[in-house]
């Protein structure tokens, strides 16, 4: 039965208990009858969810959720509901722009992609393709993100390529392969239907995967309910319904995390046998936690002994167990460090490759998963070693190129020193798609002065004038989800197919087009002159993509869009699983022999990369592996001029930048504007009452907003990061104009998660001069003049 309901107020809708197979409801918004429905799937956030687009004269008037899908059973989050109305925006970008005397002027497409090609040829001629730098996103599709890393790698032949899931779920990643040798989820979202227990590492799911809470619910509601851990310094509705909340200090997980599995050793609640078959390195574990007891922990986290002994019997005594972690993890210190700790209690207890154990090392974006599989973000596609010969010489002979063409010669550009290397001159050009870092990066003031470089030519590829796009040289109109065709990756590895529902506005394409156009301009060709690129459709590179997968962890040689039509598919799929794969490492054989794995792994406190030779030397030979590691503070604390700790995060209402989102009236209005969340006990400390305005200074900016008081520690102010200036170009409330650039030194995620800060009671005249002051630096609302 369908379902309409305001998601906005009642945002997980009605329960249906559950224990096993959770039940079907069809959640519904439309603003008039469609007079038909395209299969698809939501890109805002990352859970993947199956849903219909209701399409009437050509535009879209509404969705529901498919009620097939194995995901979310017909149900979809209030941003999902919502999130649709983006597409019929009036500010959407239909014509290319292209700055000509400091202002964006529009031109034609064969203009914008000359100039393009013009300014690509001529610096790569004076500065090599080392010059050249690629940004992107995680909302793209698969097969946009694969035509982009053939074109970087094979026809560039840069290494400097990455996207802003850097700075969400570069740590996922990297937990996985310095775990288990490979990225890939081992579980599945089923585990979630019958597992004993549930823990939350920094991710207030509640908020950030509103469907999967929806799950959890029913399964809180229902015969059997599961027990749930949350680790958070916030009260979070994840929170409110933890039979245990652990509350620790900001950058302090890594001892938490230590502290329970040396409980856990101690009490002797592991599974010796399958840690003798099938791991090493336990015993540096164990060595490494011992001195972590349950006082110490106490004593450097504030989480207490009695609290972490009952979270350490519960999960020593349940019989199946799924982790989640994110941004409180993957953003804070040791972030690489801590979430192979919550895959370290699976592996010594065997809570692994079977129904109800699930490690879901969770991404933040719809895509985030594609970039990685397909080496948008640097790494090789299809989860390929560029340390490894054969490895590399298989992408050679699938793309027919030489072998040295492939930037595999040293470790891939992160994001983050993308970035520098702009800011010091040796990258030329920026080409930036769908994602806007003049606000999601860490210290903007920072970023706004690279953009703003004369020698930088940059690109920008998006549906709206973002804080980003108002710094471009070129700016390309990008059709989005609903207006193409391409394949999505979640969390729990289904694939799902999006298929286009209507026509983009004005003149604008898909990056599938754009991306092909820009190849055959540049002339890419391989060894026998053919086009590098030899597709023009998503189907056709697709089918590449699957050639490129094959014998792969990540394998799609089994999958059609045909079979996608039928609903989403868990990869592997291949002749072997072709129906797809619930859970991987099911016979405890993991991607971690030498001429299979991704990496061959890295020291987590320093980053240094483990040799080849080293490698080979101790190689697993399919055994995971268990990695210690201690505590080590963050680089940032709170001292006697900045006395607070910042933390920063999202909403349930928007998504990234709110490009989407707050184009959405509903969503909007139920969260218009930014905010400071502070302690009681702090509010009375600075005299501060409900919504007055409270200016938060850190060594890097100031912002000034109205305070929220309570459900948060003491000493811990937080600021969501989605707010900006395209709407408000008279405010400065950015949360990252406070956040510092320092990032994990295995994954490269930037710490947005502690900072240390001052606060003040403000005033609207204190406002006025803080805007006064940053006068100029951001591109006013309606105006594209720039002085660069």
């Amino acid at each position: 039965m369908e379902q309409t309901r305001d998601s906005i107020t009642d945002i997980w809708g009605e329960r249906t208990p559950h224990f096993g197979d959770w039940p079907v409801r069809v959640d519904r918004r439309t603003t008039a009858e469609p007079d038909h429905w395209v299969q698809s799937a939501c890109v805002l956030c990352s859970n993947g969810c199956g849903l219909e687009i209701g399409v009437k004269d050509g535009c879209i008037v509404g969705v529901r959720g498919l009620d097939r899908d194995p995901i979310n059973h017909g149900r979809l989050g209030p941003k999902g509901l919502h999130g649709w109305e983006a597409n019929h925006s009036p500010d959407r970008l239909t014509k290319p722009l292209i700055r000509r005397n400091g202002v964006l002027e529009e031109a034609s497409w064969d203009e914008a992609m000359s100039l393009i090609v013009e300014r690509s040829k001529a610096i790569i001629q004076q500065h090599t393709s080392l010059a050249m730098g690629f940004y992107t996103s995680g909302q793209l599709f698969l097969e946009e993100y694969y035509t982009l890393a053939v074109l970087g790698k094979a026809g560039l032949s840069t290494p400097h390529m990455d996207g802003n899931t850097r700075l969400c779920t570069a740590t996922a990643a990297a937990a996985l392969k310095q775990s288990f040798g490979s990225d890939g989820q081992p579980g599945s979202y089923i585990d979630l239907d019958t597992t004993d227990t549930i823990l939350h590492v920094g991710h207030n799911i509640a908020s950030q995967h509103t469907v999967l809470w929806m799950r959890i619910l029913d399964r809180l509601a229902g015969p059997n309910p599961p027990k749930l851990i949350v680790i958070d310094p916030r009260r979070t509705f994840t929170a409110e319904k933890a039979h245990i909340h652990l509350a620790p200090r900001v950058g302090t997980n890594v001892p938490v995390l230590n502290g329970l599995l040396h409980l856990l050793i101690e009490a002797g609640q592991i599974d010796q046998t399958y840690i003798d078959a099938h791991t090493i390195g336990f015993d540096e574990l164990k060595k490494m936690v011992s001195s972590w007891t349950p006082e110490r922990v106490e004593a450097l986290t504030g989480v207490s002994a009695d609290q972490m002994r009952e979270a350490a019997r519960l999960l020593g005594s349940t019989k199946t167990l799924v982790s989640s972690a994110l941004q409180g993890v993957y953003q804070s210190m040791q972030a690489t460090a801590a979430a192979v700790q919550v895959n370290n209690i699976h592996l010594i207890r065997g809570l692994i490759g079977r129904p109800g154990c699930g490690i879901y090392q969770m991404n933040g974006q719809p895509t985030a998963q594609n970039t990685r599989e397909t080496g948008a973000d640097g790494d090789m596609p299809g989860f390929r070693n560029s340390g490894n010969p054969e490895h590399m010489n298989q992408l050679a002979r699938l793309w027919n190129v030489d072998v040295r063409k492939i930037p595999h010669w040293s470790p891939p550009t992160h994001a983050m020193q993308i970035w520098r290397y702009a800011e010091q001159g040796s990258i030329k050009f920026m080409w930036i798609s769908a994602t806007n870092p003049a606000v999601s990066m860490p210290e903007l003031a920072r970023i706004r002065r690279i953009l703003q470089k004369e020698d930088l030519f940059i690109v920008v590829q998006d549906a709206f004038m973002t804080e980003t796009a108002r710094y471009a040289d070129v700016v390309l109109p990008a059709a989005i989800w609903g207006e193409k065709t391409g394949c999505m990756t979640n969390v729990d590895r289904t694939v799902h197919l999006t298929q286009k529902a209507i026509e983009p506005p004005g003149e604008a394409k898909s990056d599938l087009e754009i991306f092909v156009d820009y190849s055959r301009r540049m002339d890419f060709r391989d060894k026998d002159g053919a086009p590098l690129i030899k597709w023009d459709t998503a189907e056709g590179a697709f089918a590449a993509w699957k050639e490129c997968t094959r014998g792969r962890p990540c394998d799609y040689t089994g999958m059609s869009y045909e079979k996608l039509r039928r609903g989403g598919i868990q990869w592997p799929c291949n002749d072997e699983h072709p129906d797809g794969t619930s859970h991987l490492y099911t016979d405890g054989v993991f991607h971690t022999s030498a001429d299979d794995c991704e990496a061959y792994g890295f020291d987590m406190t320093t980053g240094g990369a483990v040799t080849p030779e080293e490698y080979k030397a101790n190689d697993p030979k399919g055994k995971a592996f268990i990695r210690a590691i201690d505590y080590e503070p963050p680089h940032e604390e709170p001292d006697q001029d900045y006395p607070l700790w910042l933390t920063t995060g999202r909403l349930v209402y928007h998504f990234h930048t709110r490009t989407k989102t707050s184009r959405s009236r509903a969503l909007d209005e139920a969260a218009p504007d930014s905010f400071v969340q502070i302690a009681r006990e702090d509010a009375d400390r600075y005299g501060i009452a409900e919504g007055d305005l409270i200016e938060v200074e850190s060594r890097r900016g100031r912002v000034i907003e109205p305070a929220r008081i309570g459900d948060i520690e003491q000493g811990l102010v937080f600021i969501p990061f989605h707010y900006g200036y395209w709407d408000d170009p008279k405010r400065s409330r950015a949360a990252n104009e406070l956040t510092l650039t320092e990032w994990d030194p295995v994954s490269k995620q930037p710490h947005f998660k502690y900072a240390a800060v001052r606060i003040r009671k403000a005033s609207a005249a204190d406002e006025r001069e803080l805007v006064a002051d940053q006068a100029g630096l951001f591109p006013e609302t309606g105006t594209n003049t720039l002085n660069k």
